[in-house]
């Protein structure tokens, strides 16, 4: 339970964090992550595709390339670094420390990629933009890639949008090649929401977390910026105005490889304030000795339950739009199960239909074929 790096140029002192031993990814991961990772490997062609980059990709040429052109981080080199790698893979228990380079761009930037073993690259720009505090919680965001084995598909998708660039002038191969990026990107956003849970795991300070998304979007203006403004202005994009914005949104969305600050920042302080994020602090969650005891089916139906209680409480009004027929056909299901039931099941269903001399286990079933329609509406 004790950190184990020392203060770099004393803007921080060092204190106790909680370590989380054996922790499975599923710990952290948001519920659109996984659905997102389920639709994506759904995806026709998906699975070609990927057992054939699998082998052609140039992952030794990738590592190569940060090996002879980025500084790799070690006891010799941004040390501090080191000290906050070594600590986030201690505080999740990932066993292997995944290399990690520094590599000059002036852009804030920060990746897991790799096939058979992650590597972690971040900026110069990154470097120079955060604090000691804001730079953990990313330096957990990378391993919480890591231990969820999400470079593999960040890799891809590395390798599929250069390749899109490439025979854009070829008219289906690029049509082709564009659905599956997309499908990945959609994935990509919300893998990010995951991993901003592990960076707050490994931090566990919610309002460095909350600077550091800060600043990658309005620059090292503390001083000019807050947190209860910049996270208003989430909850107004999220009411978003009329159908139009809503359009827009998506529109805006959809070339992006990262969902925007605003939304990441009031994703990751609503998590904050769950019973799951008490939970784990407290030594609750799930081991990955249990990972293969798992039902891919109850982690679907958790995802499907997440997207249906987000259209549910959605201030976007499509989605609020799209809430209201979910709710109509919930509606209309159970009236329509009710007449069928008078029509076929004699007196005692039509008594329960009324209202008067209905069973227990009728009027369940009315319940049940309500809430099963508003299930697959969601």
């Amino acid at each position: 339970m004790t950190e184990k790096s020392d203060n770099h140029e004393g803007n921080v002192p060092s204190r106790q964090r909680k370590r989380f031993p054996g922790i499975s990814s599923r710990a952290y991961e948001h519920p659109a992550d996984r659905s997102a990772l389920v639709a994506l490997r759904r995806l026709t062609g998906f699975d070609t595709v990927f057992k054939a980059l699998s082998g052609l990709l140039p992952e030794r040429s990738l590592r190569l390339l940060f090996l002879s052109d980025s500084v790799r981080v070690s006891d010799a080199q941004f040390t501090h670094l080191n000290d906050m790698l070594r600590d986030a893979c201690y505080i999740l228990d990932l066993e292997k420390v995944p290399p990690m380079y520094v590599t000059q761009d002036p852009q804030p930037n920060a990746m897991c990629i790799g096939l058979d073993e992650p590597i972690i690259v971040v900026t110069t720009g990154l470097v120079e933009l955060l604090d000691e505090e804001e730079m953990r919680a990313v330096v957990g965001h990378e391993v919480g890639h890591a231990l969820s084995g999400h470079s593999v598909y960040r890799t891809i998708l590395l390798f599929l949008t250069n390749l899109a660039l490439k025979v854009a002038w070829i008219p289906l191969g690029n049509v082709a090649i564009m659905a599956i990026v997309t499908a990945l990107r959609e994935w990509f956003r919300k893998s990010e929401l995951s991993a901003d849970r592990a960076g707050l795991l490994v931090g566990q300070d919610l309002q460095a977390s909350m600077r550091g998304l800060m600043k990658i979007a309005g620059g090292n203006h503390l001083h000019e910026m807050n947190v209860d403004a910049f996270l208003a202005q989430a909850d107004e994009y999220e009411k978003g105005g009329d159908l139009r914005d809503s359009v827009l949104k998506i529109l805006n969305v959809l070339p992006r490889s990262h969902p925007f600050a605003t939304v990441r920042a009031a994703e990751l302080k609503k998590w904050s304030e769950s019973r799951d994020y008490q939970r784990i602090m407290d030594g609750h969650y799930p081991r990955r000795s249990e990972d293969k005891d798992t039902s891919v089916s109850d982690s679907f139906r958790e995802s499907a339950g997440h997207y249906a209680d987000s259209v549910r409480t959605s201030k976007d009004p499509l989605m609020k739009l799209v809430g209201d027929i979910a709710g109509g056909a919930g509606d209309l299901a159970g009236d329509l199960g009710g007449k069928l039931r008078s029509r076929f099941g004699g007196g005692a269903s039509r008594g329960g239909a009324d209202g008067e001399g209905g069973t227990p286990g009728e009027t369940g079933g009315g319940e049940g074929g309500t809430a099963k329609g508003g299930q697959s509406e969601g």
